[in-house]
């Protein structure tokens, strides 16, 4: 008998899982409850078709078991990260007289933990889910591609969604940094930021396009210190130190994030650096919370507020999206008193 793929017009079933792996549906409600005997091989097979066809239990008992909680799922990489409060008040606005209530999951920049989250959300049939970036496992897109909710993914539009997408262009983001230092006279630039092989994807792009634009310029990034943990001024201040020891004759320093560029430009203030003069600094996320300082630090806006409302227009439905729908915001570049002025 030839096996058909399920219809992603209808929920999946235990029966589809059972279809998949050869097994029963009262085999599969077994593993997929960690309830009796089942041996190793099975178990796998179950999980394996259970993931592959982005299966999710619906966990609502009884009477419910048909309908939606409203409860929007909304799931971030860093709880500590200050980007996202600014993001999640958006969604809170919009969400307030909508019913609809957000409840927040944390996945630590690691796809294994977000796919977990994403698994544990959804089998409590939310009435949407808000998630950081384009990129997750397989795993995780199957479940989402299969959810039959609203899925809105938030701050890049640099990929494919898997329905739909709200952010910016962090690769031009990137480009147009790079664009306003060449057009203000620094030819020696460093890069600060985090260690970027996997995880922090918005930060990777704002790099690529960046070293792009360096590249058309016929120069390179002469220098780079990465760190690893969170933000701070502390570390900006370190890493910075560190930057201008090694490479005194350094012209501007890019960081990826203005937490560290602002203690970066705390820290060459108190050396008594010419900045703009000598010196350019350039941070990222347009933070308010340092308007305080001595310099305004240029940066670039990445419209959080914006993405937030946005999004939470959509999961509630007052925003109409086409299937693939990507809404790309433009960020406000500031110049601040930190780069030369052309």
């Amino acid at each position: 008998m030839t096996k058909h793929p399920p219809d992603p017009r209808r929920p999946l079933t235990l029966r589809d899982v059972s279809e998949a792996s050869g097994v029963s549906e009262m085999t599969v409600s077994r593993v997929l409850r960690n309830r009796g005997d089942v041996s190793d091989s099975t178990r796998e097979r179950v999980l394996e078709a259970s993931r592959s066809l982005g299966y999710v239990p619906n966990r609502i008992a009884g009477a419910l078991a048909s309908q939606r909680v409203n409860l929007v799922g909304v799931l971030i990489p860093s709880l500590s990260n200050m980007v996202f409060p600014e993001v999640m008040t958006g969604i809170s606005e919009v969400l307030e007289d909508t019913g609809l209530q957000p409840v927040v999951g944390v996945s630590h920049y690691d796809p294994a933990r977000e796919e977990q989250v994403i698994y544990e959300m959804l089998s409590w049939r939310p009435s949407g889910i808000i998630l950081a970036g384009v990129e997750h496992s397989d795993a995780s897109r199957a479940m989402l591609a299969q959810a039959g909710i609203p899925v809105v993914e938030i701050m890049d539009t640099d990929g494919t969604p898997v329905v739909s997408a709200v952010g910016i262009s962090h690769y031009r983001a990137g480009r147009r940094m790079a664009e306003a230092i060449l057009a203000a006279g620094y030819r020696r630039i460093a890069f600060l930021g985090t260690h970027m092989p996997t995880a922090d994807h918005r930060a990777i792009k704002r790099l690529a396009g960046f070293e792009e634009v360096m590249t058309r310029a016929g120069l390179t990034v002469v220098d780079r210190e990465y760190y690893a943990g969170g933000s701070s001024l502390s570390k900006g201040r370190e890493m910075t130190e560190a930057l201008l020891t090694r490479s005194p004759d350094v012209d501007f320093l890019y960081y990826s994030n203005d937490m560290i560029g602002a203690g970066g430009l705390l820290w060459c203030l108190d050396q008594g650096i010419d900045v703009p003069g000598n010196l350019g600094l350039a941070g990222f996320n347009g933070m308010e919370l340092l308007d305080g300082l001595p310099r305004k630090l240029a940066t670039m806006d990445a419209c959080r507020l914006e993405i937030g409302r946005c999004a939470a227009e959509i999961i509630s439905g007052k925003r109409a999206v086409a299937p693939g729908e990507v809404i790309e915001l433009e960020p406000r570049m500031d110049l601040g008193d930190t780069i030369r002025r052309a």
